[in-house]
């Protein structure tokens, strides 16, 4: 029952951000590349990195939905969170992860496709995902976990690591 709770939370949300939404903006537009002549190693050198940015996001996004399941006994979806604050693996640099990692996962395939329409989607998700936080996931923890996340929150920032007074 746990592995369906998971994939439908993933099914609704990080499917529909990065292949639902990209590819109706896809629909209509056409490569970069059939409008601006790069050269072939500006070429490789954008699918190499846009595949990084893909894989590398894509296995930070599925480490973090194992950390929900295992530390946080719960999912990723708004409708059946986390029980337990999670603060592990890379939650330990970055408040939201979770989200970096779908971001990766954009970034990567702007750059494979060479897509300004998925460069602007990224960009809006990254504000929306701002404007969520801020507004309704970070005062829904902080009456969900308390003390504890008001010092993880203090300690962590939201989302450079390094970055002062856990605002990031």
């Amino acid at each position: 029952m746990m592995i369906l709770r998971h994939l439908l939370s993933i099914l609704l949300l990080p499917v529909v951000v990065t292949i639902v939404v990209p590819r109706w903006l896809q629909h209509a537009e056409l490569p970069l590349a059939d409008s601006v002549h790069a050269s072939a190693s500006v070429a490789l050198a954008t699918q190499i990195l846009g595949a990084l940015f893909l894989v590398g996001g894509a296995a930070l996004f599925l480490w973090c939905v194992v950390l929900f399941a295992n530390v946080g006994k719960g999912t990723l979806a708004p409708w059946d969170p986390t029980r337990r604050l999670v603060a592990v693996g890379p939650y330990r640099f970055v408040r939201n992860p979770m989200i970096s990692g779908v971001a990766g996962v954009l970034a990567g395939e702007a750059l494979l496709l060479r897509s300004p329409r998925l460069a602007a989607w990224l960009a809006l998700f990254i504000v929306i995902n701002e404007v969520y936080f801020r507004l309704v996931e970070e005062p829904g923890l902080e009456r969900r976990f308390g003390e504890e996340y008001r010092r993880y929150r203090a300690l962590v920032p939201r989302w450079i690591p390094g970055s002062r007074n856990g605002v990031g």
